[in-house]
């Protein structure tokens, strides 16, 4: 049993009491340290769910629309963001870069469901070979995980141009990265 030094009884009630009120505390600046928790939220995706057609390639009967982002509580210090779709279930030995949004000025809190770049931002060449957003499509079988992340960068700019493939701009926006917030969704299609 842990036993409190600072209170010289051993009465078990004064103990109890006193555990309670430790308890309480931790939970109190557990809660307010989430409270302050980098977050990215979305109108569209909801963290385990599977992703809707809007957001889906053509070739599985989507619109390929890229979804409404929205994040809050960066990191102090954030100078950029970077916003990246990766898929780690593509059969590639490597995942797959679905779409990278690099160089997002300091005060942008999210995009719009179909998002062009703000002004200053760069859309990288996703493995697609497209520089922008492509949806979710994978092969049939297993359902694969999407990973749409933003980065709280420490930079004002990545140096990267639009030839730049979207790995290097994961990489480096992992490199540079004071924090990053996930939603990851699912699809899959039946064999």
């Amino acid at each position: 049993m842990f036993r409190f030094p600072m209170f010289p009884t051993s009465s078990p009630r004064i103990r109890r009491a006193a555990s309670v009120a430790l308890l309480a505390a931790g939970l109190s600046l557990s809660a307010f340290a989430q409270a302050d928790e980098f977050v990215l939220q979305s109108a569209d995706l909801h963290e385990g769910d599977t992703v809707p057609g809007l957001h889906l390639l053509p070739a599985c009967n989507g619109g390929n629309v890229s979804p409404a982002l929205e994040w809050k509580n960066p990191p102090a210090g954030t100078r950029s963001f970077a916003v990246t779709v990766f898929d780690p279930d593509a059969p590639t030995g490597n995942g797959w870069w679905h779409w990278a949004m690099v160089n997002l000025p300091a005060a942008t809190t999210g995009l719009e469901r179909g998002a062009k770049p703000p002004a200053g931002a760069l859309q990288l060449r996703n493995d697609f070979g497209a520089a922008g957003y492509s949806g979710p499509c994978p092969p049939p079988g297993k359902p694969h995980r999407y990973e749409f992340t933003v980065w709280a960068l420490k930079s004002d700019k990545l140096r990267l141009d639009a030839n730049t493939k979207a790995a290097l701009g994961g990489f480096m926006a992992r490199a540079d990265a004071l924090g990053h917030a996930t939603i990851t969704v699912q699809y899959g299609q039946a064999k």
